[in-house]
């Protein structure tokens, strides 16, 4: 890119992340809901209703839930894309100058820009010069990475000469070579050609789209990449998507479905030809057959139709039924204020609608240390200088408190929020010891914190709060960092001005686990100052330091073992003629574009050896709230918890369990090793792996889900924790102090560690559960109505004559039985939150996949031919040889319709109400609203009215006030909703009092305690959210979410029942 554009243009600034237009939208949406199995099917079959031959249904039967379905997907697809075409609308015209005043679309590669503070970054730019001293300028990521601390970019001072100067900013002739498009934040290779020189591009002279100018007059930068193009863009490609378990269980079982239904159609086809081969030629004289069929094409005919009307074996309703529900209990996790937290005003969010079931089922817990597990506020706890140590040992705070921090008045420009408790450290300082004074010089010079003073208060701003801490440390002992340019650092020692020439610095990243500056000191020494991880360095000591080095180890070991994160320290002096080539072969890299990081890695593996150990620093990272007791109720729960970490071996002290496993070696994940290092991982009951860089955490939990097939989730709040995050099932973001990028990748976010027991042992379980029945439910109540038409099959010839009315199959998925299963399946819990913690060992069937499974799928396959028999065969028998009370027969076809679908529905009905464990006000609602809606509709379709509206359409004319006006009738409505559920009660009853389950024993004693009083918990929250029926009229989840915080304090716990599994 150059501003003298070549021939070339790159791409235009317009964003587009809408996926429609006008015209496109119906037949693209379209087109991407047919490729749904599902909708797919349906299309077919409404393809053969059409069909007179085949089809014995009116067409609107598939029609009216086919566009119910299609309509509500394109309707939110169609809302989702409005909103992104706002988005972009938005963002494409925003103003900016380009010398000119042009949008931001209109902006392409090689054009100047021109930003004032608090703007928006418009493109990825070259920084050319600024109104700051020394080209500086400060931009906030909070848009990339989340991070709200300033980070500091600088102009080449080539360019930076340029100034706010149109002309010549105008007649900048320079060209750009550098990296094509990519993803990564971190990184930028490149060389500026100007004036006959080359120059180096890295990512501190580049400006990317999507971050804000910030304590910066104006500044001017060079288009590199624009649109689409640029790293923001790069990074909007789609995640891996995830399925839960019970969406691939359903998948096998819906196609074994239609192989069923292709076998029961067979069946039925079979039956008509030996049907119209025995019987059918008696009926030819007076009902002749068409074009002559053979009895063999009747036979072909009758199948497509039976593929027809026997379609309900899988509902198109199932489909936007889950989704409705999977909505319901994502909203129940964005709302609970128990997940709320108040000190940054962060909720819980579920940021995916499609995993909640899975929730339910986790085995495998992979989990970040630092950020995580801790608060990530650092603080200097100790050090190791020269072989001794400083600091307290560790008495967790029961001698700290009695003990008088040290007085840091003798240093005017201390920090008063340092607290430091060995005084012995102090006067180290104050007596000037030369290796004191070394170890805190290095902590004022080796780092990137920027300073800025307001109100006279000196404030640091550090990408890493272990550098905030680092810097801290040595600003209150006396080494004090003021300001730095690119050139130098300035620093007070001991109450003296000091100015150090910085010449280079080594930066840190995951590979490397070090960084390190040279600078020049006022006296001309040229010296290396390093810090970073204890192995990286050790290996890089000079031999001269193994006896310190020993010492040193030891202290390490002691840190480590309380808890305390460490870093080593180390320092060179260099030779002034060898710091000068060295100095022109890194110029030389650094202007490469191919290999850059690798030539730049040799040449710091080359001058950062024979170093001499300085000590080692101690930080402490405190605990989160409540992790030890959240780490206790997921193991008992059964929940494995791994450890992920990049810290060094003694850890264990942060993890309340029993047994632990420690492992450093990069060689266990090799494929070779691998099973074992899985089989002895598996013995602990949690495992800690310390010193693994960010793939080698997501390969940990590759290894589990390819071995152990067991539901894995990550949890984790930094940008090295987003590879396992997306590697799990289900991935879990802390919005913590390292930035959004974890949060921003996670299907799941909240605040702190203690709320994902909330979220597994609560809402997890609670959807699972909820999911599980709305599934077995649903494949009930549809087998059931499918069944008996295969029964009536064998009664009517094999014709394929439906056993309903036509309106009433239209209307059972998506009015008579919708809203009751809808209702069981986002109010129900079988006990509430407050026992769900206190038996943490009812999560566990949802591991073993108990509720939904197979075997739970064949056993409700076996209850609907049950319920299916007696729904036909009862209303068959009692209709046979009946009359009514004039003496006139009663034994039509349309009567036998009406009582058969008036017999199921009560049947279904009564069995929703056994499976319900937890009914409100809005579920007794919808049950009975359904049953009264049924009889509504029927009476007004079946009406005198309707039938001389539209003969055809409503052909039941009076059916219904002649039928269920008769006392037989009901008698047998009666009796085979009781042989429905005879069945299920029985074994229901023989099941709970011979082998009770864990549930069973803890809904029995939660309903001991309400009839005795005990359970005070539902009182109170009554109590805070209004008596009176409104207290009843949504479950116990809604009313944790709504109760009022000032009355959460006086709750009791309903008193423990211990519970044997």
């Amino acid at each position: 890119a150059s501003h003298k554009k070549p021939d070339f243009r790159g791409a235009t600034n317009a964003i587009k992340t809408s996926k429609y237009n006008f015209f496109t939208f119906l037949p693209l949406n379209l087109f991407e809901q047919f490729q749904r199995i599902a909708n797919a099917y349906f299309l077919v079959l409404l393809v053969l209703q059409v069909i007179p031959q085949i089809s014995s249904l009116s067409w609107f039967t598939t029609v009216v839930p086919l566009i119910l379905v299609l309509t509500v997907t394109a309707a939110k697809d169609a809302t989702d894309d409005i909103n992104r075409h706002r988005s972009d609308n938005q963002v494409n015209n925003r103003k900016v100058q380009v010398l000119i005043d042009r949008k931001w679309m209109d902006v392409q590669v090689g054009d100047i820009i021109k930003l004032e503070n608090n703007q928006f970054v418009t493109a990825d730019l070259l920084l050319l010069s600024s109104s700051e001293p020394l080209n500086l300028v400060y931009i906030e990521t909070a848009e990339l990475d989340g991070e709200t601390n300033l980070k500091v970019r600088q102009a080449l001072p080539v360019t930076g000469e340029l100034g706010d100067d149109i002309e010549n900013l105008a007649n900048f002739n320079g060209e750009v070579r550098c990296e094509p498009p990519n993803n990564r934040l971190d990184r930028f290779t490149g060389t500026l050609s100007y004036g006959a020189q080359k120059y180096p591009l890295d990512n501190e002279k580049i400006l990317l789209r999507g971050c804000t100018l910030r304590n910066t007059g104006w500044c001017f930068g060079l288009v590199l990449f624009a649109g689409q193009e640029t790293k923001l863009m790069q990074n909007c490609g789609k995640s891996t998507f995830k399925r839960t378990s019970v969406d691939r269980l359903m998948n096998v079982l819906v196609l074994c479905i239609f192989g069923f239904l292709v076998f029961m159609c067979t069946i039925l086809a079979v039956g008509n030809y030996i049907w119209e081969i025995n019987k059918g030629s008696n009926f030819t004289v007076f009902l002749p057959r068409e074009n002559d069929n053979s009895a063999g094409f009747s036979a072909f005919l009758t199948f497509w139709s039976y593929i027809i009307i026997l379609n309900t074996v899988v509902p198109i309703s199932l489909y936007v039924s889950v989704e409705i529900i999977r909505l319901g209990n994502s909203f129940y996790i964005d709302w609970d204020r128990k997940m709320y937290y108040s000190r940054s005003d962060t909720p819980a969010e579920a940021r995916t609608t499609t995993l909640n079931e899975e929730l339910g089922q986790i085995k495998y817990i992979f989990s970040d240390k630092t950020g995580t597990l801790t608060q990530n506020i650092m603080i200097f706890n100790k050090c190791s200088i020269n072989g001794k140590s400083y600091g307290l040992p560790d008495v967790r705070g029961s001698l700290l408190q009695q003990k008088d921090a040290v007085d840091f008045s003798f240093n005017p420009l201390a920090d008063p929020r340092f607290v430091f408790y060995d005084h012995s450290l102090v006067e180290a300082v104050k007596l000037e010891n030369p290796e004191v004074h070394a170890f805190f010089r290095l902590l004022a010079l080796c780092h990137t914190v920027m300073a800025e003073e307001k109100k006279g208060e000196l404030l640091y701003q550090a990408q890493s709060p272990d550098e905030g801490a680092l810097v801290t440390a040595a600003r209150n002992f006396g080494f004090v960092f003021r300001s730095r340019t690119p050139d130098s650092i300035s620093i007070v020692e001991m109450g003296k001005q000091q100015s150090y020439q910085l010449l280079a610095i080594l930066d840190f990243n995951n590979v490397r686990k070090r960084m390190s500056v040279i600078v020049r000191s006022p006296e001309g020494k040229l010296c290396l100052y390093c810090k970073g991880a204890d192995t990286i360095v050790y290996e890089r000591l000079h031999q001269s330091c193994s006896k310190m080095m020993d010492v040193t180890t030891e202290h390490l070991n002691e840190f480590a073992g309380e808890g305390l994160r460490t870093l080593a320290l180390a320092y060179r002096e260099l030779d002034e003629d060898y710091f000068i080539q060295w100095k022109q072969r890194h110029h030389e890299a650094s202007i490469s574009l191919e290999d850059k990081d690798g030539k730049l890695d040799e040449l710091y593996e080359e001058i950062e050896k024979d170093l001499l150990l300085l000590g080692a620093t101690a930080i402490e990272d405190k605990l989160q709230d409540g992790v030890p007791h959240t780490i206790e109720q997921l193991s008992r729960a059964d929940i494995k918890i791994w450890v992920l970490t990049g810290d060094k071996q003694g850890i264990h002290i942060f993890c309340p369990t029993t047994s632990c496993f420690f492992h450093r070696q990069a060689f266990a994940l090799e494929r070779s090793m691998e099973l074992d290092f899985l089989r002895t991982a598996c013995l602990c009951k949690s495992v800690i792996c310390c010193r693994v860089t960010p793939l080698q955490k997501a390969q940990v939990v590759e290894l589990v889900k390819k071995y152990k097939q067991v539901v894995t989730l990550a949890i984790g709040d930094g940008a090295n924790d987003v590879s396992m995050i997306k590697a799990a099932h289900i991935g879990v973001g802390i919005s913590g102090q390292e930035g959004m990028q974890a949060v921003l990748s996670s299907d799941y976010s909240f605040a702190q560690f203690r709320f994902l027991q909330r979220l597994l042992l609560v809402h997890g379980r609670w959807s699972y559960l909820r999911m599980c029945k709305f599934l077995r439910y649903f494949f009930y109540k549809n087998f059931t109505f499918t069944f008996v038409h295969f029964w009536f099959a064998f009664f009517c010839g094999f014709s394929a004559q439906t056993v309903y009315d036509e309106w009433f199959i239209t209307l059972y998925n998506l009015m008579y039985t919708a809203l009751p299963v809808l209702g069981m399946s986002l109010f129900d819990q079988d006990v509430n939150d407050v026992w769900s913690f206190q038996h943490p060992e009812l999560y566990v069937p949802g591991q073993r996949n108990l509720y939904f499974s197979r075997k739970a799928f064949f056993k409700c396959a076996i209850h609907s031919c049950y319920s299916s028999l007696v729904l036909f065969f009862i209303p068959y028998a009692a209709l046979s040889d009946t009359v009514r009370d004039d003496g006139s027969d009663v034994a039509d076809y349309q009567s036998f319709a009406l009582l058969t679908q008036t017999c199921l529905l009560f049947a279904v009905s009564i069995q929703l109400g056994l499976e319900m464990s937890y009914w409100t006000a809005v579920n007794t609602f919808f049950v009975l609203g359904s049953l009264v809606m049924y009889f509504a509709v029927t009476f007004t379709m079946y009406s005198n009215g309707m039938f001389l509206f539209l003969p055809s359409a409503f052909p039941f004319i009076g059916t219904a006030r002649n039928s269920l006006n008769q006392p037989s009738v009901w008698l047998t409505i009666l009796l085979t909703s009781i042989l429905c559920v005879l069945p299920v009660v029985t074994y229901r009853f023989l099941l709970t009092q011979l082998c009770p389950t864990v549930n069973d024993k803890v809904q029995k004693n939660q309903s001991l305690c309400r009839l005795v009083g005990l359970e005070e918990t539902r009182v109170g929250r009554r109590a805070s959210i209004g008596t009176g029926t409104n207290s009843r009229f949504f479950p116990e989840s809604f009313k944790g979410f709504y109760f009022d915080s000032k009355h959460a304090d006086r709750k009791r716990s309903p008193r423990p029942i211990s519970v044997k599994s």
